[in-house]
Formats: C-alpha cells, structure tokens, sequence
C-alpha cells in the first residue's frame, strides 16, 4: 500500500529536569515532573504553556496537509445533524418541557407550553444568547420549583465543572440576586418554592464536600451546611424523589454507599440516615406513595431489589421483592404510581422488566443482536407512560413512549440523519473473543454491506473497561464518515465495564486491571484472526480511563496496532494517585489501589503507561487533552508524549493536541466538537493514505 507522505517538520524536544520519587523502597527518576507546574501555579508555569503551544504548532504543521480534509470531513459530519431541531416534550407538573435548537445556532433554548403542545411557547433560557463572548459555556441542572415561578440553573464557562447557580424569575424573566458559586450545579427545590439544596465542592481539589441550604434573598455565606463528607473517597450529591415529597442526600464510594432523607415540605428538619454505611454494601433509595424500594447488593453481587415502610428505613427491615439473579445485573429501577420498571442487563445486553403493583409482569421486546436500551426522561410520578431510548449501531436513537397497561409501544421521535440513511446498507454483529484465560468477551462491529473478510480492510476498536460503565452498542452518524470510507468500527465490551454483571467490573479493577488491557488486546487479535482487518489496518481508540487503556495496550503490544487515538488520558497513575491535592485522586482509590500500600503500588506500576515506556518501536498516536481538564490533568498526557518522544525506537508520527480553552469533555457547542473528530478521522485516514 502507498504511504502517506507527512511533512519533515521538526518535534518539539521538552527539557528534562530529574525528580525523583522514593517509595517502598522503589526510587524512580521522572525527568517532566516540571509541566506540573501551571497546574500547581510553580516556577515553570510559563514553560509549561511554551511547550504545549510548541506541540500544538507541530501538530498544525504535520496536519497541514489534511487541512482540506478535516473541512471536509466537518462539513459532511455537521451536513448529517439536523440543525433546526426539538427534543420530545416531557410532562411534568401542568407544564411540557422541551428543548429546542435553531439553523445555524451552536446551543439550545429551553422551553415549556402550559397544559397542552397548542399552548404558546415560553422560551425559559436561551443559551445561544447567554453563551455570546465566550469560548466555553456550559448551562445544566434546570429545576423549575413545585409552584412553577421560577427556574434554578447552573452555569460553567470555564470547562472545569465548577458550576454557578442562578435562579430565574420566568414571571418577570429576571435573574435573582442569589447567586451560588463552586457547585456541583445540581440545586433542588423544597416544596416551600424558596429553599435551595445544593453540593458544595472543594475550590482546590474539587471534591464534592458538603450539602448546604440557601433560602432565597438570603446571603449565599450564610448558608447552612446540612451535610459534610469526611471520607475523601465519596462522591456527595443532592437529588428530590419523583413524588416531590422526599429530598434525599447520596453519598458513594467505590464500593459502599449511604442516603439521608427528608420529607420536601420540612427544609429546616434535620436529615435522617436510610441506612448507614456498610462496607462493601451499595445501595440506592426509589420513593413510591407508601413504600421505600431498596436496590442493593447486600448478599448479591449481582443486586436484588428489596422494600421498607415508610418509617422503618434501617438494613433490618429490608423485605426482598427481586431476588439475586447470578446470570442477571439489576441496574436501576423507576418508580411509578401503579408500576416500576427495572433495568437488567443479561448476556451483556439491556432488558426493561416491567412490573405492576399488582404483581404482574412482562418485558419489552427489542430486536437488533446488539443495542443499547435505556430509561429516558420521565419527570410525571402519575404516568402510565414509559419513555425509553433504543438504539444500536445501525438503528438512530428513537425515542419511545410505552404504554405500560396496554402494552403499547409508540416511537415518538427518531434521530433523523440529514442527507439519507439506509439502514439496510450496513451489517451489525455481535461476536465473542475468548480471553487468556478462557473468558469469553463480547464485540459489537458494523461495516458497511460488501466488505472482504480479507484483512485489508481498516478496523477502529474501541472500548473504556472502568468504573463498571458499559459501552453498549449505540449509533453514531460520525462514524458513517468511517463506514463509508471502508472502515469497520467495533466495541469491545471488555472487563472492568459491567456488561456481563458486576463480576465483570470486579474482574477488571484494583488487582485485576490488567485483565482490561489484555481483554481488549485478545479482542484485537480475534478480529485479525477472523481476518476482519490485519496489524498494518488496525487502530484503536479509548478516552480518560480509556486512555489508560491505550496507554496500556503500546506497551504490551506495540506491533499490534498502525494507530491509537488517546483522548484525555489517564497515563501518569501513580504519580496522580500519589498526590491528594489533584482533584479526583481521593475518590479513585477503590478503582485502582492506593499507591501508599506497597502491593497496590508495585501492581499499578506493572501498567502504569507513564512508568512502563521503553525504547522500542510504537504505533502512530494522536494525543489529546484540555488545559482546564479537571478530570485528568493535561500533565499526564503531555509528560507521556514528551517521554514518548525521548525514548521510542521508530519514526511513527506522534502528536499532542492540547485544547487551551476547554477541559475533559471538550468543545461545548453542538458543532465546535465535530472539528476535533474531523482532525481524529483525518489521521486515520491518512494512515490509510485515504485522501477523500
């Protein structure tokens, strides 16, 4: 195959300043320990910026050629997403809330009709307007209070999830004086229309520290703390049950969690514990009219749904209604008036058990042999209405209203893909690679119709593998850009998600990590042994925790792979997880270990990518991160490139793009995200030496 001819220009070479680190006996010398130092405002801020602004010049210099491209392949991207758009109404309260997006506009408004769709249209926040003048504008959390005069929002326009709540009059259309800074954005009313929860996050380390209350009018430093975490490994939120009558307080780890509750009506009550934690016990808290119900994994690892009276809450009163399943998750549950509907999960797929009060049952039928099946928005606690999304990789998303009584199931509204789609053209399967140690792991792959099984076709694999969160097989119309060039596009489900149950998650955490990494090569190596692609064709793709995982994945099996794209990843761990002052570090030691314990330190630093580089050949690679990620800091992947560069044998392409205004989750405008997949595709396909 003819290779693409990319420009002689020169890398940037980052300066080695030696520090070293001493544990358990263990001294490792880190020569870019430096770049750390616009993160913790130290002497090298200033160099630190000059270095990525020199990686992002390269990275603008090797490209250049592609410029046309990328334009292209931006403009097919945004030509599919219908620009004039509106989501399917919700009822909640008297009110139809909606949200609605215009031709040409980046962001959305925000909109309600009272009693009936022919109502006139109040446009409650319009963020294209709000979001003029700047670079990043995120608006989230909209609440509107139980009497339906005003609206609670939060907003970041720094990109590092460090929301502001606002409050809005929608009679006058004023802003209130209240403003609440440093939350996590998620105010909740009190029925009383005038009281505010919300969690409070440390400035420095943006932990989710404390629960407070503001009432309305009020100095926002007078606020009163209802709850304070201590433990620095829980997350803490604050969240109202769909009756409205009960605010509850979450608290979770890892591994164990806790709720508090008050009813809404009583703001000023103090906050009673369900249940107080137990190690290794989770569990969560769904209101109904006259009952609690429990999901829990008490005695279950794969959880079982249980019940309580209203006012005997403790772990002793808990009355079993699911049983534990081995072969089946239980991963949420809705609460209705008259029913309760409760996700599982089997042979890695979704399933929505519907169950009536009078104790019948049924489930929903789906069809395709890999999707993704969810719970959608559904704010009204009366309804008989079950709102769900489906979806696979070759079925847009579609939302659904089903009538839990008649068994009817209506699709309200199906993702439409400007410029046509035929879903017939393309093929979507779900196969099985068998892991080292004999574990069968689960593939999901589309291509389009017509493709030779020859292993000369390019392959993206994909996969995340923490936290137990599950990549289920989803549509994307960005990855027809891919499809139509020739590209097959796959997920492997691999352990340390929990497609396959909570023995899964468990399987892929703490002492067990590296099953992550070697289940996503095994999938590779089955994929080119069913010569769906070859080494010379196959890329891979992972984000955050995913770029762990690519980070993992060139070290074990650098020949493996032409290309990897790593987005925002999490490659400097035990550096990161030895320094409580980076935000996050604190809640991720039951996902990876503690590194102040000798055993965890040594196994994190057998994967570590940071600390396992060497001189020999690596695979072509993108790296991406943002200035202001506050969920994995830009040092990790800079210093990773930077280490890269020095050490690697091979003449592969290697760049850093490092967004100077935005954080993890990238660009904020529905559009402004397609220029970073066009630059992702553009070097895909020059890899492929795929000029169109």
């Amino acid at each position: 195959m003819e290779t693409y001819k990319w420009p002689a220009a020169k890398a940037p070479v980052a300066d080695i300043k030696p520090k070293q680190r001493t544990f358990h006996g263990d001294t490792v010398t880190d020569n870019y320990y430096w770049m750390i130092d616009y993160f913790k405002k130290g002497p090298d801020s200033e160099k630190t910026i000059d270095y990525l602004n020199a990686e992002n010049v390269y990275l603008e210099k090797m490209m250049a050629g592609t410029e046309t491209l990328q334009a292209n392949l931006f403009k097919e991207l945004k030509g599919r997403i219908k620009e004039k758009d509106e989501s399917v109404p919700a009822f909640k309260n008297g009110y139809f809330y909606y949200s609605r997006t215009e031709e040409g506009k980046q962001y959305s408004k925000f909109c309600r009709k009272k009693g009936t769709l022919e109502a006139e249209e109040e446009i409650l926040l319009d963020i294209d307007e709000m979001a003029k003048g700047h670079p990043y504008y995120s608006a989230t959390g909209y609440t509107v209070s139980p009497d339906n005069k005003l609206l609670a929002f939060a907003v970041d326009n720094v990109s590092r999830r460090q929301y502001t709540i606002l409050i809005k009059n929608l009679e006058t259309g004023e802003l209130l004086k209240d403003s609440i800074a440093n939350t996590e954005g998620d105010a909740v009313w009190a029925a009383d229309n005038k009281t505010l929860f919300y969690t409070s996050k440390n400035q420095k380390t943006l932990l989710s520290e404390k629960i407070k209350k503001h009432k309305l009018g009020t100095s926002t430093a007078k606020d009163k703390v209802v709850y304070h975490e201590k433990d620095k490994s829980n997350f803490i939120s604050v969240g109202k049950s769909k009756s409205g009558k009960y605010i509850f307080i979450y608290s979770s780890a890892t591994l164990s969690t806790e709720e508090w509750v008050i009813p809404a009506d009583q703001p000023d009550a103090d906050f009673k514990v369900f249940q107080p934690r137990v190690k290794d016990v989770i569990y969560s808290v769904t209101a109904l009219a006259d009952k609690f119900l429990i999901l829990t994994n008490w005695e279950a690892q794969n959880f079982r749904l249980m019940e309580c009276p209203l006012d005997k809450m403790g772990i002793e009163n808990w009355k079993e209604v699911i049983p534990h399943r081995k072969d089946v998750l239980l991963e949420d549950v809705e609460g209705f008036k008259d029913f309760i509907v409760i996700s599982e999960r089997k042979n890695g797929l979704v399933q929505l058990r519907i169950r009536n009060i009078n104790g019948s049952e049924h489930y929903i039928d789906f069809e395709d042999p890999a999707y993704s099946a969810s719970v959608g928005n559904n704010p009204e606690y009366n309804s008989t209405k079950l709102r769900f999304i489906y979806t696979s990789m070759t079925t847009p998303v579609s939302v659904y209203d089903y009538h839990m009584d008649t068994r009817e199931k209506l699709l309200m509204k199906q993702q439409e893909v400007v410029g046509g789609y035929n879903k017939s053209e393309y093929t979507t399967e779900r196969l099985y690679a068998t892991a080292k140690d004999g574990t069968k792991v689960p593939i999901s792959l589309v291509y389009k119709n017509g493709l030779k099984r020859d292993g000369k076709a390019p392959l993206l694999l994909y996969a995340y593998g923490s936290y137990g969160h599950s990549m289920d097989a989803s549509f994307s119309t960005s990855n027809l850009s891919l499809l139509n060039r020739g590209f097959v596009y796959a997920i492997a489900h691999i352990r340390g998600g929990q497609e396959m149950g909570r023995y899964w998650y468990e399987d892929g955490k703490l002492m067990k990590k590296m099953n992550t990494f070697t289940d996503f090569i095994d999938c590779a190596k089955f994929l080119i042994e069913k010569e769906f692609t070859s080494p010379a064709h196959l890329y891979a793709q992972g984000g955050s925790a995913g770029g762990l995982l690519m980070g993992a994945i060139i070290n074990l099996e650098p020949e493996l792979w032409n290309g990897i794209i790593a987005q925002v990843p999490f490659v400097d761990v035990i550096n990161t997880m030895l320094d409580e002052s980076i935000p996050l570090t604190t809640n991720e030691f039951d996902e990876w270990g503690n590194p102040k314990k000798e055993d965890a330190y040594h196994y994190m630093k057998s994967y570590s990518p940071y600390e396992n580089i060497e001189a020999k050949n690596y695979p072509n690679m993108l790296v991406t991160t943002g200035l202001h990620d506050s969920q994995v800091q830009y040092f990790e992947p800079a210093k990773w490139v930077a280490k890269l560069r020095a050490e690697k044998t091979d003449k592969n392409i290697l760049l850093l793009k490092t967004d100077m205004d935005f954080g993890h989750g990238g660009a904020s405008g529905r559009f402004d995200y397609l220029k970073d997949i066009a630059l992702n595709y553009a070097f895909l396909l020059s890899l492929e030496n795929i000029k169109k």
